[in-house]
Parts: structure tokens; sequence; C-alpha cells
């Protein structure tokens, strides 16, 4: 067996040999690669889809009355004549300067669509989001402590068939149910566009109330198993406030195990924008996305399939992240 001697070690360098060492590192460098190896397996699906659409994709934006030379011009603009190798290069190009092209039906840039809708598309999500976790933590945590150790057995019954009820409801349905109740009959919210804050209200409802109750069901699961370690049973013992328990000791714990699944809800908000904000005509890349497919505009399209997947690998790779500052012995254990 061979064996590294100090000589050997001093001529690689303490610097180089202790960073290939360091668990941070090892870290860093694999979540960067996997992050790089998920973009371009995103880019590459996105420049396909356009090679992949039954059909001529410039003739169906054009109309089928289109004369052809009109057609093969427009080909010719959009460099669908080269070799797809030569597409696939220049199209990497343009995306690294944040050309995203030219739209087909309003002939504006691409990016400047995007930049119109991106933020309405953020802010639904993210209010989205928070209220997603306003719902989930005080319930899951309530509904852990009242029901832990198998008290208050109606309560877990009651609270766990109504959490599954609510949770299968598909979302269009929650529209409907919304825009039924608050708009047709009570003429309480707007039910379309996005014109003040009350204009939000609806649709982040529709968007955060079947995860917020999902999440309070994995949350109360996991306050119940925080509440029967060893530390928590140290605490009562020395007469510790109730509340100092729940909220200092075991809350913070069971929310460790929620943070995976709080990136992959915000993941999931994100996607199901598209439904939602067509539902409520909410002037955002969901609603332009559907607009685009049915106008056959296939730069926007490309487009907006690429910043909802690297919003997607964005947010999963902050999670990671937050992971291993929570528990850093997580990045040894991955190695």
């Amino acid at each position: 067996m061979t064996t590294t001697s100090p000589a050997q070690k001093a001529s690689v360098g303490p610097t180089s040999y202790g960073l290939r060492d360091n668990a941070w590192v090892r870290f860093a460098i694999r979540r960067a690669g996997q992050l790089l190896i998920s973009l371009w397996a995103l880019v590459t699906a996105a420049f396909l889809m356009i090679h992949l659409v039954p059909g001529d994709p410039v003739r169906a934006s054009l109309g089928l009355t289109a004369p052809q030379s009109l057609v093969n011009a427009r080909r010719r603009e959009l460099g669908l004549d080269d070799p797809i190798v030569v597409q696939y290069w220049h199209y990497l190009g343009d995306l690294f300067t944040g050309n995203f092209g030219t739209s087909m039906s309003s002939q504006l840039p691409v990016s400047e669509v995007i930049s119109q809708r991106l933020p309405a598309t953020l802010s639904l999500a993210v209010a989205a989001f928070v209220l997603a976790l306003l719902i989930a933590i005080p319930l899951g945590a309530l509904m852990g402590v009242v029901t832990r150790g198998g008290r208050a057995q109606r309560s877990e019954l009651g609270f766990t068939t109504l959490s599954v009820i609510i949770g299968a409801i598909p979302d269009f349905v929650v529209c409907i149910i919304l825009v039924w109740i608050f708009g047709v009959n009570l003429h309480l919210l707007p039910v379309a566009g996005k014109s003040g804050l009350d204009s939000y209200v609806l649709p982040v409802v529709a968007l955060a109330v079947g995860p917020g109750v999902i999440l309070a069901r994995i949350l109360r699961v996991e306050m119940i198993s925080v509440l029967r370690a060893d530390y928590v049973r140290t605490a009562r013992a020395k007469r510790l406030p109730a509340v100092s328990i729940y909220l200092k000791h075991a809350l913070p714990n069971a929310l460790t195990a929620t943070l995976t699944l709080s990136g992959l809800l915000l993941s999931g908000l994100i996607a199901g924008t598209v439904l939602v904000e067509n539902v409520f005509a909410w002037p955002g890349l969901g609603s332009t996305i559907v607009s685009s497919i049915q106008n056959k505009d296939y730069p926007v399209v490309q487009a907006i399939v690429l910043v909802y997947g690297v919003l997607v690998l964005l947010i999963n790779l902050v999670v990671d992240i937050a992971l291993a500052l929570l528990d850093p012995r997580s990045t040894i254990r991955e190695n």
C-alpha cells in the first residue's frame, strides 16, 4: 500500500492539499458541476424544441397562405437553413450575449417581452410561497403539539382528512371556486387582470392553499418526531416554559427537513403560475407562453422555457446551500 510522505504533501502545497480535503470545497465543486450539466441539458432541450415541432415552424407561424418567398426569407433570417450544429453554436453564442431572438408575432426582442412579464410572475409566485408558509408553519406546528403522543385523535383525523381533500383539488378547480364565490356572487375581489393589491388575493390564494396544507401535514409529522427527542425531554426536565420548548427547541429542528420541501414548493408554485395566470388573465410569463404556443411564436416559447428552468435550478441550488449551512454534516455525508 502506498502512502503519501510529508515531503510529497509539501511538494503539492499546503493550500491546494487543504482545499482538496475541505468538505465545503468539494460540496461547492459538486454542486457547480451538477448545475452546469443541468443548464446544458436545459439549453439543449430548448434548442431542439423548434426542430422537434412537426412540420415547418416558420410556415406555421406565418400561416398557410403566406407566400413561399416570405417563408424562405424568414427561415434565412432565423438561420434555420444552416446545419443544425451551426445553429446550435449560434444559439449558444446568442444566449451568452443575452440575445433570445425576436418574437414572430410582435416583432419585439424576446428579452424585452421577458423583462416585461417576468416581474408579474415572480411577484405572484413569491406572494403565494409566503402565504403557503404562513399557513403551513403555524398550522403544522400547532397540530403537531396538539396531536403528539396519540392525543386529540378526532382533531388529527379531521386535520388529516381535510388536508388530503384540499391538497388533492386541482388548481383550476380552486380558481373556479374562488371566482364563483368572491367574484361572481359576492363581488368583493377582481377576477381578471393586475390592477392593485386586491387583484393579487384570488390568484395568490389559489396557488398557496393546496401546497400550504400539504406542507402543514409534513411539518406536523416532523414536529411530533422532534418532540420525542431526548433534548426535548431534557428541556422539560429543566422546567422550561412550554412556549420556549416548542418555539426555541422543537420548531427550528422540525423546520430543517421542511426546508427541502419548501424549495420544491416554490419551484412548483412557479410552474403552477402558468395555469393560474391564464384563469385570472394575469400578465405574466404563464399567460404569455400559452398565447405564444397558440400563435406558434417559438422564440418566445423557447425563452420562457429557459427562464422557468433556470429559476427552478437556482431555487434548488439555494435550498442545497441553505441545508448545508443548517446541517454542515450533510456536506460530509455526501462525500
